[in-house]
């Protein structure tokens, strides 16, 4: 199965880099500010613009617009095209389904390796935060390179803090070191599921774990071998993915999406595939996943309160409010989330805010889907 020809096209450093934005994820728990038409990667809650905007803004030195593919489906896909409208209809990869990020990969890959089977993809989801752009760029850069010289498959680990639950692991072996590009890549032994805090618990002590940022840079023509080696389950809905593009079926990619096997592309093939390597993240990553993770990324006062909107605080602590153009009065108080919108306002404690999307699958089943 041969890739079409093209025509030749610059690169950078000799590595025909793209980047694969995954911006499909729905983000419930971030209402009521996020909505099903809404999502947190469409929301500016880290700066003045959305965290979408921030991603292709934060690799544009890197990769150029015209070498950036989302990957969404297709109601996402229209609110992209009215966020970033000069970019190209083929800049859109619409997935047939929701079948998890396995399928989405293997369709986007796919399309890829169309174009140029060595051709290296950053895959990297559209809500994330890094603080430190300049860093995370050396270290894509590197990633590309190796990945680019080697038939490996690359990732970044972010150094936990504390034993987070809801992050899986990478288990890394710190004993053989491999300079590449002026940055070091270590051999992953394992990669581990969310933990309970127990086993949270002894990541954190052991000192070689690192938590599993989603973030992954391979070259096409190495992926699909990986997949074919490593991951026999998913190897045939590859091809048929890489014909149905072919023929432009659409009828024949939609029969792939829904038979392939709806699992993470950890589980799919990090997990089984060897040859996989891990950089150290440290770039001030958040994948952002719950109201309370931005007192990290907002400013604070000197009692802990991070505000957006006009406020006042009497003897309030640890807060967190979002109600731009208006006051929020705070007296007495500790440790709350408190947001408001239009027509719905969440108060909860910033210890039960992975909770919040309880509150949508609630509205959900009480059919409330005005709220939604």
């Amino acid at each position: 199965m041969s890739p079409a020809k093209t025509k030749a096209r610059p690169k950078r450093s000799g590595v025909d880099l793209r980047a694969v934005i995954l911006a499909g994820g729905r983000g419930t728990r971030f209402w009521p500010l996020g909505r099903a038409k809404r999502p947190k990667q469409f929301l500016p809650i880290a700066g003045p613009r959305s965290l979408v905007e921030e991603t292709v803004r934060r690799i544009r030195p890197l990769i150029p617009g015209r070498r950036v593919l989302f990957v969404a489906d297709a109601g996402q896909t229209r609110s992209l095209r009215n966020v970033f409208p000069k970019m190209p209809a083929s800049s859109f990869l619409v997935e047939p389904l929701a079948r998890n990020t396995a399928p989405s990969l293997m369709l986007a890959t796919a399309r890829v390796w169309l174009d140029d089977p060595a051709a290296v993809l950053a895959v990297l989801p559209a809500d994330h935060v890094i603080r430190a752009p300049e860093k995370f760029l050396a270290k894509l850069e590197a990633a590309a390179g190796l990945a680019a010289a080697e038939p490996v498959l690359v990732t970044f680990g972010i150094r936990p803090t504390y034993p987070a639950t809801g992050y899986g692991y990478i288990q890394i072996d710190r004993d053989s070191p491999r300079p590449s590009g002026g940055e070091v890549f270590y051999p992953v032994r394992a990669f581990r599921e969310k933990p309970g805090l127990e086993l949270a618990d002894e990541f954190l002590a052991a000192g070689d774990y690192a938590w599993n940022s989603g973030m992954f840079v391979w070259r096409a023509e190495v992926f699909a071998r990986m997949l074919e080696a490593f991951a026999p389950d998913l190897f045939p809905f590859w091809e048929r993915m890489v014909a149905a593009l072919r023929k432009k079926d659409r009828r024949a990619l939609r029969s792939a999406f829904e038979k392939v096997p709806a699992t993470s592309i950890d589980y799919g093939l990090m997990e089984r595939a060897r040859g996989v390597f891990v950089c150290e993240g440290d770039f001030g990553w958040s994948d952002v996943g719950a109201w309370s993770s931005l007192f990290e990324i907002w400013e604070t006062d000197g009692a802990g309160n991070a505000i957006r909107g006009e406020s006042l605080a009497l003897d309030a602590r640890g807060c967190l409010v979002y109600n731009p153009g208006r006051l929020t009065a705070l007296v007495g108080v500790r440790d709350l989330v408190v947001v408001e919108t239009r027509d719905a306002l969440l108060v909860c404690s910033s210890s039960q805010d992975q909770r919040v999307k309880d509150v949508v699958e609630a509205l959900r089943k009480t059919k409330k889907d005005r709220y939604l």
